[in-house]
């Protein structure tokens, strides 16, 4: 996906692609490491809120005991919670915009080397036609504080900025963050790379810090 240091995306500094205090602040979380997100994944998605439990159960040994299909050995998992993060203006804003810089820039190095990528960004809305699947629209949504997709294979979704934590002992600052679809856990990048194979993957360094 994105390039782990600043200094490998080209078009960061012009768009202000920077490590604000605002930034700071809200989003200084890194970003899903692959074992964090797919442990959220691997549980059900119906809530946000999630709880598992595993259980073993023996027999008992003789018949007159008390317990003669032994003790009950549920142990129940450490909940995972995924929040929508409460964003200011400046601060959805902020964080929007250094998403859409990098995959702008990203995805205009692949339209020098990929024959039929075109891409163009305007006023928040990045359009990336390409010959195998059609027309992809990635757009900022301000009023929702959202990023929205619209993918020609798998069609509309809406992005939230959330935390991914470990229930509520959870220590400020220890949660993951990304632009996230609630409904199935999936984040942006995860639909460029299934379906256009375009890594997104950001190095904490360079994002949402």
């Amino acid at each position: 996906m994105a390039p782990s240091s600043l200094a490998s995306v080209p078009r960061a500094a012009a768009r202000g692609f920077r490590s604000s205090a605002i930034a700071q602040a809200v989003a200084r979380r890194p970003l899903f490491s692959m074992s964090a997100r797919n442990a959220f994944l691997a549980r059900p998605t119906a809530a946000r809120r999630l709880f598992t439990t595993s259980s073993s159960m023996t027999r008992g040994i003789m018949p007159e005991t008390s317990e003669p299909h032994g003790k009950d050995t549920t142990v129940p998992e450490t909940p995972v919670t995924v929040n929508v993060a409460e964003l200011t203006d400046a601060e959805y804003h902020e964080l929007a915009d250094q998403y859409m810089d990098v995959v702008v820039s990203k995805l205009e190095e692949l339209a020098e080397t990929r024959e039929g990528f075109d891409v163009e960004y305007s006023a928040g809305v990045l359009t990336l036609n390409t010959p195998e699947h059609g027309t992809y629209v990635i757009n900022k949504q301000p009023p929702n504080k959202q990023i929205w997709l619209s993918s020609p294979l798998s069609g509309p979704k809406r992005y939230d900025w959330a935390i991914l934590g470990e229930g509520q002992a959870e220590k400020e600052g220890t949660g993951a963050s990304n632009w996230i679809y609630m409904r199935d856990g999936s984040t942006l990048g995860d639909i460029f790379l299934k379906e256009l194979d375009v890594d997104f993957s950001f190095a904490p360094s360079t994002y949402g810090q």
